[in-house]
């Protein structure tokens, strides 16, 4: 990932989060499969998480 920004959305009490990924590896990918492939990267720490926003994106040219 280029760049990963993650936001506890849960009002302090650590079971929701919001995470913003970048990466190469997204192009040419459908949404669904971008965010299978972050799921199964935080298999784990997913288990302990009461919910997770997900938005990913790949790299602007520059």
């Amino acid at each position: 990932a280029s760049a990963i920004r993650v936001v506890d959305i849960s009002g302090g009490c650590g079971a929701m989060y919001e995470i913003h990924i970048e990466s190469e590896e997204f192009k040419e990918k459908r949404t669904v499969q971008q965010h299978q492939m972050v799921n199964e990267a935080l298999s784990e720490e997913i288990k302990s998480m009461h919910g997770l926003r997900i938005f990913t994106s790949t790299p602007r040219p520059r």
